[in-house]
């Protein structure tokens, strides 16, 4: 045999489509089926151990593990359907027993279960007989089996009453029976229909309930095979059988989910809910009725480009940890998902998602596996369109990503750092960040099959059909196209020093290919062969190739040298160790196998259970330490390649593996940006907390306070209660005793005189006794002398009548002796006679001999049953009476009973005015606060208002100041025409007046009316301040009414003192508008920023308190379902009690609060008086308002 042999190490998956695919071994260590084995997972210390499956099998159907978790049940299919029992304690995991059908054919069994105390089991077999066995399976002893339906309505589950080994519970499609074992048979114990309803799961509550879940979303409670319970998962209550009881229950889901299994635990039980939902249900207190305290989703996926097609998983299993804190669920692809209850019922309120139990498998068939040389990572690609990254060291997925198309084809780069993956539209070159799989080339080649990286790295290899393209990875440009394969290449394999590349088709070609000429240098061609794999050894001299015709063939020089034939069993892949020692196949029935090297034409080969399906891909780590296989059936299997002593293969050379990694600037600048404001963030949350714990501190010493007094009053006044009690007690039992020596000299006296009585009465009853016995002397007196009488004259008479008879009797002697002849002849005819007469009485006595033996026999039976009647009357009367002294004990006691609840009704009454009083109480305290929040929000909003109409009369301001600068520029530029037209103007002004002429006095005069008319005019222009155009034109006819050529330089120099004036009033004005701007801006600036503040706060506190009513509602809601037909009244009672404003240390916490908050508003109206006046400051600094024409928002609240 080969001195190298492989060993199961660990496995990526979890095979779909077998029931019960998920247990619990112990608290840390869970049991799911991985490809043909079975693997034990520690959840803590990351480790797998495998229990293959049998060889030649058809792969494994459903699993079952006996309630003291020691022993494992594994049917597989095959020739004939087997279950195989595993001791899970033993090292090896030794098999114990192989169970089957015996004489009857079964092909599989659909499901199993182990009994209560681990001896017996069961398992119901497949279409088409579906016969139930019942199994000594220690013995390998079949007690009983039974057809347990027809072809048309299959079983789905079965499974053994856990209180009782003999009864058996069958659910199917339009299937539900209980069966019993007894006298070595089973036998149906129900017999309803349930045609219309497809039971897909069911548990054991208790020793007669029964709960199962229909594919319509209904849950079912049966009792001894009665329906007790009727219940809709899409309804929030159930339709009982019985009016008495009701199931609580507040499943809300739009469709109709399919309940495809069901838990029990201590608490309750666990149940699935259409797809990717978990309900958890608890017994009410009653212990009859169950109520829905959980819900559980599956996460969305992240990786996926459709999140949400994760939440459509339907659940396949679901099992509970030995201690009850851990839940583990597997769904139909192919995930595991767990979830620790403690965290469920901390985060009450909120919604729980599941997580990985390790990681997210694949889910559909893998098509593509690599490695590398610089990393220890593994890259497969899948028809889920997910593209996988592997840590072999580890154990761990390290990157995965979902695409929009299916991946065919996958390679790694020999670094480590890119990927090329093949998919239907395109080829894309990636690379590995440290977060994701990135494109950042693609290649126009359509359902890239096969591809692969050269040794060196710096070429890759991509088959497009039956053409092989090979590109340099540095420039990325198509350096050679291999053109010569008629069929479609299925396998391509570079040669060690990357010159050569090996590939074969589906046409039965297997070429050899030189990589810097494009040349072929050898081939090797069989038509009847369709191959499917290749490889070539370490020296490049060797090619073996693998196909459709059950061989291995080495290769070599064009000819092929040896042909290993595989004994009916196709292989599929092929790879070759770095030392050259031993080959690996992978076949298609999923085994591998490890072949020595030399080849041998004999059978030279170990064979290992590895998959359940073909087995598409398999390679050998560069080191030679790992094997790695994929199959169709989704699993990735890695096995440590071995000697026969168990020690690794010793290594050329140690590897050390590169930690280097891939990210993007932009990435990693935001990583660090999320950092520092996390830290940010976390500083602030320290301070906030530390100062939310004061504030919680300060609220508890208040609450301690209150409730040490408060309890300290309660007990003092318990203590008064206690003691009024026991007083009354002592008098109680003093009255007590004085009733009970009244009550015992009351029956004394009664006792005496009914002694009395009685004897007067036996002493009436002697004496007529006396009296009927001397009568009864007499009469026989009597009857002995009318005796003797007769006796005498019976004597008398006799002795006449024997001398009368004496003389007849001698006339008859005569005629005796005539008739003696006579009858002698008469006696021959007698004796004929009698002989037929005694024949005949024979008959008839026979007959009626018979008659009256039956009529006997007849009457003895209901003798007997008579017999039995009256026993069975005497015991129904006895316990009738029994019954009816019980009720009447039971009477009084509910008597009792009901005067107490009467008492405590009364008083519940009580409280419940009371608190109605503080709930109304309350209420008006809201309306208040929410009322003084609206008025906040409106002031807030007038401020607005303020602010919006000051900067808009800022802007008008602006704009009046515009045409005033124009009208300064061109006057400027006026002042600056007289000056180039008369240098003396650069004088002061006033040696103007040496350059104007003397007037006469008419002349002053006249000056001076004009001087008047000119400033009506002025005056009259002055009202178009406004309007720039207007006072122009104005302006102009102003210079041509008045204006003179002797007046030109006086009025110049006029204007300039005028423009110089209004300028210097002007600059001042809008220094100072701007400086009130400034601050105006500020404060208001600080002012909004305190407000907004101010009102998050209180929305806060708003939100708080709805969400409080909100709560209180739902309660009260849920205690009315609860309540049933106990009334409004009481509903409303437990209402009042349960409420959170029943609690006087809530109340006291409120009124802290309101305080604060009525502190809160009354600085928020100082605030606006504060603002106020300073508007009105501003209003008289500058009274002109300009109108508003922009429209303020409405005034809106939350509601």
């Amino acid at each position: 045999m080969s001195a190298v042999v492989a060993q199961c190490h660990y496995s990526f998956g979890l095979r779909r489509g077998v029931a019960n695919n998920l247990f619990y071994f112990d608290e840390q260590t869970v049991i799911f089926p991985s490809g043909n084995n079975c693997v034990r997972y520690n959840i803590d210390q990351k480790w797998q151990r495998f229990i293959p499956g049998l060889e030649r099998s058809q792969g494994m159907y459903a699993l079952a593990i006996s309630s003291n978790r020691r022993y494992l049940a594994v049917s597989e299919r095959g020739e004939r359907a087997t279950i195989t029992v595993y001791d899970l304690q033993h090292e090896q995991n030794r098999k114990r027993k192989v169970l089957n059908g015996g004489d009857i054919h079964v092909q599989e069994f659909v499901s199993m279960a182990f009994s209560t105390d681990s001896k017996y089991f069961i398992g119901q077999s497949g279409a088409p007989d579906y016969t139930l066995f019942y199994w000594m399976w220690e013995k390998q002893k079949v007690m009983a089996m039974v057809k347990t339906t027809v072809a048309a309505n299959p079983v789905n589950q079965v499974s053994l009453n856990p209180y009782d080994n003999t009864q058996i519970c069958v659910s199917g499609n339009g299937v539900f029976k209980l069966f019993r074992y007894a006298e070595g048979v089973l036998k149906q114990s129900t017999f309803h229909k349930q045609e219309t309803h497809n039971f897909l799961s069911h548990a054991w509550m208790s020793e007669e309930r029964v709960i199962a879940g229909t594919e319509a979303g209904r849950l079912m409670v049966f009792e001894s095979g009665d329906l007790r319970w009727d219940m809709s998962v899409t309804t929030k209550t159930a339709m009982s059988q019985n009016p008495d009881r009701q199931l609580e229950s507040s499943l809300e889901t739009p469709q109709l989910p399919r309940v495809t299994v069901i838990t029990a635990y201590s608490k309750g039980f666990a149940c699935s809910a259409g797809p990717g939902t978990v309900y958890l249900f608890e017994r009410t207190d009653d212990k009859d009725n169950y109520r829905k305290t959980r819900e559980i989703r599956i996460p969305p996926d992240q990786c996926s480009h459709e999140p949400s097609h994760a939440e459509q998983q339907q659940i396949v299993s679901l099992v509970i940890s030995p201690s009850e804190e851990t839940v583990v669920t597997s769904t139909d692809r192919g995930q595991l998902y767990s979830i620790t209850l403690s965290s469920a019922e901390m985060s009450k309120g909120e919604q729980v998602q599941f997580e990985f139990l390790s990681h997210s498998f694949h889910s559909g068939s893998i098509t593509g596996l690599s490695i590398c040389i610089r990393k220890p990572i593994i890259a497969t690609c899948s028809l889920d369109q997910s593209v996988r990254i592997w840590n072999v060291e580890t154990n761990t997925l390290e990157l995965y990503k979902e695409f929009q198309e299916e991946a065919f084809s996958i390679a790694l780069h020999p670094f480590g750092l890119f990927v090329m993956v093949g998919f239907s539209d395109k080829l894309r070159l990636m690379n590995l960040l440290i977060d994701d799989v990135r494109t950042f080339k693609e290649f126009t080649v359509r359902a890239c099959r096969e591809c692969a990286f050269s040794h060196g790295g710096h070429l890759f290899a991509a088959v497009n059909g039956n053409v092989i393209h090979i590109y340099s990875t540095t420039t990325f440009e198509n350096i050679l196209n291999l053109k010569g394969h008629n069929g479609k290449v299925r396998s391509i394999a570079w040669s060690g020093d990357d010159s050569r590349l090996v590939s074969c088709g589906m046409e039965g070609a297997v070429y050899e290919w030189n990589t810097l000429t494009s040349k072929r240098e050898s081939e090797s061609v069989l038509k009847s062969c369709s191959y499917t794999s290749v490889t070539i050894s370490p020296d490049a001299k060797t090619i073996f190739a693998v196909g459709t015709d059950c061989t291995l063939k080495e290769i070599q020089a064009c000819q092929i040298l040896r042909e290993v034939p595989a004994e009916d069993v196709a292989y599929t892949t092929i790879a070759m160790s770095r030392s050259g020692r031993t080959l690996f196949t992978g076949t298609s029935i999923g085994t591998i196998r490890a072949i020595k090297y030399p080849l041998s034409t004999q059978k030279d080969w170990i064979e290992y259970q590895a998959h359940s399906s073909p087995v598409t891909k398999m390679v050998i780590t560069f080191d030679d330490q790992y094997l790695l296989t994929v199959s169709e059936d989704g699993c990735l299997l890695i096995w440590k390649i071995i000697d026969k002593e168990g020690r690794g293969l010793k290594r050329d050379k140690e590897i050390t593996y590169a930690e280097e990694i891939l990210i993007t600037k932009s990435d990693l600048e935001e990583k660090n940006q999320v950092m520092l404001e996390l830290k940010t963030r976390v500083e602030e949350l320290k301070m906030e907390n530390e100062y939310q714990l004061r504030l919680k501190d300060m609220n508890y010493n208040e609450k301690t306070k209150e409730l040490s007094t408060k309890f300290v009053q309660q007990m003092e006044s318990l203590k008064t209660n206690i003691q009024i009690l026991k007083t009354e007690r002592d008098n109680m039992e003093v009255a007590n005793q004085e009733t009970m020596f009244e009550v015992m000299e009351k029956h004394g006296k009664e006792l005496q005189d009914m002694e009395s009585a009685n004897s007067q009465k036996l002493m009436l009853e002697y004496e007529k006794y006396q009296e009927l016995q001397f009568k009864s002397q007499q009469m026989q007196q009597d009857y002995e002398k009318q005796l003797q009488q007769m006796e005498e004259s019976k004597t008398a008479a006799l002795e006449e009548l024997t001398l009368y008879y004496e003389g007849k009797m001698q006339e008859k002697l005569l005629v005796l002796e005539q008739c003696q002849e006579e009858s002698r002849i008469q006696a021959r005819e007698f004796e004929e006679s009698r002989k037929q007469m005694e024949e005949d009485g024979d008959r008839e006595i026979q007959d009626i001999r018979i008659r009256y033996e039956r009529w006997l026999s007849d009457e003895r039976e209901t003798n007997m049953r008579m017999k039995r009647d009256t026993g069975i009357m005497k015991k129904k009367f006895s316990s009738l009476q029994k019954d009816i002294d019980n009720s009447n004990v039971e009477m009084e006691r509910m008597k009792l009973e009901q005067q107490k609840l009467k008492a405590i009704v009364k008083s519940l009454e009580k409280d419940i005015l009371a608190l109605k009083k503080a709930i109304q109480e309350r209420d008006e305290t809201i309306q208040d606060k929410e009322k003084r929040i609206y008025d906040l929000k409106k002031k807030n909003q007038e401020l607005e208002k303020f602010k919006f109409v000051l900067d808009y009369k800022i802007k008008e301001l602006k704009k009046q100041i515009e045409p005033r600068e124009n009208d300064i520029m061109e006057m400027k530029e006026l002042l600056a025409s007289v000056h180039g037209l008369h240098p003396q103007s650069h004088l002061h002004p006033s040696r103007f007046l040496l350059f104007l002429p003397l007037s006469p006095p008419s002349q002053v005069r006249d000056g001076e009316a004009l001087v008047r008319r000119f400033k009506t005019d002025l005056h009259n222009c002055v009202g178009f301040i406004q309007e720039p155009r207007r006072l122009k034109d104005s302006i102009r006819d102003l210079y041509d009414r008045y204006a003179q050529q002797s007046d030109v330089v006086r009025q110049r120099w006029l204007l300039c003192r005028e423009y110089a004036r209004q300028r210097d009033h002007l600059e001042r004005n809008v220094a100072s508008l701007k400086r009130k701007l400034a601050q105006d801006c500020v404060v208001h600036h600080a002012d909004n920023v305190k407000i907004m503040q101010e009102n998050v706060t209180l929305i806060s506190e708003v939100n708080d308190l709805r969400r409080q009513l909100h709560l209180v509602r739902s309660q009260v809601h849920d205690y009315k379902s609860l309540m049933g037909k106990k009334g409004l009244k009481q509903t409303n009672t437990l209402k009042a009690l349960l409420s959170p404003r029943a609690n006087p240390s809530n109340m006291v916490v409120r009124l802290n609060e309101e305080d604060e908050g009525d502190r809160i508003i009354q600085l928020q109206r100082l605030e606006i008086q504060r603002l106020r006046e300073e508007i009105q400051v501003l209003m008289k600094i500058h009274p002109y308002r300009p109108p508003s024409t922009a429209k303020l928002p409405s005034l809106q609240t939350n509601t």
